[in-house]
């Protein structure tokens, strides 16, 4: 945004004979070069043009200058580049570059309707709030907040995109399930203090098969770690076999989703579990013989000792049936460490130690995604006074994700950077200096020729370029 400044040159310090001066006189230069990959993603697969699907637009048509959909591209390739706050709007209306990927056809903004607005292509934080603000229930009558969203629309369609990104079914889909502690500061409703992470916080549940998240869910803090798992779950397993009936499902989760209507549920739909069992006194008696010879063990050769026992077990009150419990013991230089596992996989196809090691064990990934999702995309900006509005904001989190993720498998697969996090790609791939201009017939970004990332980029495009996305068996768009 352009502000009154006097001076007009600034001398620095010298480089030897060499003075240093800078003026405000490049040119349009953005920091933000890069960013042509994500239109280019949008292109691809039109996750935003099915993700605006999930809201009502009432607004007068002869009155709109910013779509529904430029609406969200703005927000969201917003936050994939890094700009976290609605604040950030005010200024970035201005931006030439974020015009050209929302798709703006006018991307100086010189023929907007009114005269404060022209200059600016893009819409303000005032605008943009609309998409969170605007209550359950608003129609063309309200004044300012006209455009609602349907949640369950858009849980539903976390799993559309899962399902988009492949073109074949997966031999295998193992949904992990998990919570983390969201920080409040404010007084939002949903706000209660929960004594494990001794702090005010929301609880999302989240769900997700391999990087791919099919469930964010905002929740209060005084919720059972399990709650709403299973009505959940149902929706996301039926939705996926309607495309994919063959496919088995595998449910992952720590001892918090170890609970009997959870595994009953699955038991009777035909979905395995594998579930962190907590231990008790009973559990521990049961492992004793194995946790005596993992000490022997360490004592005799200063290594961490494990050894394992398959077991059938019940509870006193609490199961409906007995099931297949594996018990780790281990002896660590601090002491002895058992762990308990329970699931509905036969021991035909897992043994103890690969159950444990290879199958429960992998379910510390997810842990990696959620915290991508809130540190680098601001899933923890739930500052709103309202849970809706807050869930809102979880939404555009992860929609901007599932944005990144399928940069880093469609674009970036063969290259260095084909495991990084979304931080990463953001910094090497997306933030490139350039200078745009723009000419009656063409938009011309000139990228910074000391990129040191060419070849990358180069690779990106040409992925990009000559992939097709396949058609879910549900769109007819």
């Amino acid at each position: 945004m352009k502000t009154q400044c006097s001076q007009q040159t600034f001398t620095f310090q010298p480089l030897g004979r060499r003075d240093v001066v800078a003026r405000f006189d490049g040119g349009r230069v953005t920091s933000d070069g890069g960013g042509v990959l994500l239109r280019q993603i949008e292109e691809r697969f039109g996750f935003i043009e099915r993700f605006a699907r999930c809201f009502s637009d009432h607004r007068d048509p002869e009155l709109v200058e910013h779509s529904l959909s430029d609406l969200l591209k703005q927000r969201l390739f917003g936050l994939c580049l890094g700009y976290e706050d609605l604040n950030d709007h005010d200024w970035l209306r201005h931006d030439v570059m974020l015009a050209v990927l929302v798709g703006k056809e006018e991307p100086e903004g010189h023929h907007r309707r009114q005269r404060r607005d022209r200059g600016k292509a893009l819409a303000g934080k005032s605008t943009l709030n609309r998409l969170e603000l605007t209550p359950v229930g608003s129609n063309g009558s309200h004044r300012y907040k006209k455009i609602a969203a349907h949640l369950q629309q858009i849980h539903d369609f976390l799993v559309d995109a899962f399902v988009l990104q492949h073109t074949t079914p997966p031999s295998r889909i193992v949904l992990d399930l998990d919570t983390t502690d969201d920080p409040i500061d404010g007084h939002q409703l949903g706000r209660f203090f929960h004594g494990y992470y001794d702090e005010y916080c929301f609880l999302p549940l989240y769900v997700f098969c391999d990087d791919h998240p099919l469930l964010a869910l905002l929740r209060p803090s005084d919720l059972d770690v399990a709650a709403g798992a299973v009505k959940h779950l149902a929706r996301i397993v039926t939705r996926i076999r309607e495309v994919w009936p063959q496919v088995p499902i595998v449910l992952r989760g720590d001892s918090g989703f170890c609970r009997e209507h959870l595994m009953r549920w699955c038991e009777e739909h035909g979905v395995d579990y594998v579930f962190g069992l907590a231990k008790n006194k009973r559990l521990l008696r049961i492992l004793g013989k194995e946790l005596h010879e993992a000490k022997e063990q360490f004592e005799r050769t200063g290594q961490s000792a494990r050894v394992f026992q398959d077991f059938t077990y019940r509870t006193r009150h609490s199961w409906s049936c007995a099931r297949r419990v594996i018990g780790k013991a281990e002896h660590l230089a601090k002491g002895s460490n058992p762990r308990f596992v329970v699931m509905s996989l036969s021991a035909e196809a897992f043994d103890a130690a690969s159950l444990y090691e290879q199958q429960y064990c992998a379910r510390g990934d997810m842990e990696n995604r959620i915290k991508e999702q809130q540190l680098f995309l601001f899933a923890d900006r739930t500052s709103c006074r309202t849970l809706r509005a807050n869930q809102l904001r979880l939404a555009f989190s992860t929609v901007a994700y599932i944005l990144l993720r399928a940069l880093r498998e469609f674009g970036l697969q063969g290259t260095p950077l084909e495991s990084a996090q979304v931080d990463t790609i953001r910094l090497r791939l997306l933030k490139i200096g350039a200078v745009v201009r723009v000419t009656v017939r063409k938009v011309w970004i000139a990228l910074s020729d000391a990129y040191p990332w060419q070849d990358v980029f180069a690779q990106v495009y040409e992925r990009l370029t000559a992939w097709h996305r396949p058609v879910p068996m549900w769109d007819s768009g």
